[in-house]
């Protein structure tokens, strides 16, 4: 009998994981497992040409008409855009919802970026993990320590340092998530001049013929847990 995973994907803004490692989610739901995103902010201050509050509530209608294509859940975080905070509260917030997730798996951003929120968003991730698996720290929910991996999502904002070390095939998850990202405006074109559908695809093309797929999804993990204990090369 196969045992169910629970993703948890925690991003800065709502559309990074989307973007990101949609497909690979989507692959998750189809195989049945329970697929949860946390968007940290809604990304409001991205349009130019609306005002932030409205932009955010345009956002929040995406990020949940998406999540429902996909058949998975989603979460919202209390900051703005731009001010995800590397603060006691942040980790404490995060380290609540994977109480509350119980994920077995968590996707993040790497640990640079040229976007502040993204690092900080890695950093509450990382932080969060440790303090929701210890019992001294309360947060109103039992202590959680079943996060068996992180994986690190790439992203155009987050080249320096990413190394694509995990290739997940989604050949058979690549059209439907084109069919659904496009569901945020912001990756359909007018507002950044930035070709995130074309580059994206282009992208899971590129790590798919790395891979000897014909669409892959890159991930990078923490350097120790590169590391292979063996008693003999084979």
């Amino acid at each position: 009998m196969q045992e169910h995973k629970t993703l948890l994907a925690i991003g800065a803004h709502a559309g990074d994981m989307e973007v990101t490692c949609g497909a690979v989610l989507l692959k998750h739901v189809r195989q049945g497992d329970r697929v949860v995103m946390l968007h940290l902010t809604l990304g409001e201050g991205g349009n130019p040409r609306m005002d932030p509050v409205a932009y955010g509530a345009q956002k929040r209608r995406e990020g949940e008409a998406i999540a429902e294509s996909m058949g998975a859940e989603v979460l919202f975080g209390p900051y703005r855009d731009g001010e995800v905070p590397v603060s006691d509260e942040g980790r404490m917030f995060v380290a609540d919802v994977i109480r509350t997730v119980k994920p077995t798996h968590i996707l993040t951003h790497w640990r640079t970026s040229i976007h502040k929120d993204h690092v900080a968003a890695h950093a509450l991730t990382m932080d969060a993990v440790l303090l929701a698996s210890l019992e001294s720290v309360h947060t109103g929910h039992e202590r959680h320590r079943g996060v068996r991996a992180i994986y690190f999502t790439e992203n155009w904002e987050d080249p320096e340092g990413f190394t694509p070390y995990i290739h997940v095939d989604v050949s058979e998850e690549l059209e439907a998530w084109r069919s659904w990202i496009t569901t945020y405006e912001f990756i359909r074109g007018g507002i950044s001049s930035f070709a995130y559908l074309d580059y994206y695809t282009a992208l899971a093309r590129v790590r798919g013929a790395v891979a000897g797929t014909t669409y892959a999804v890159a991930f990078d993990l923490d350097p120790f847990e590169k590391k292979r204990v063996v008693v003999g090369l084979t």
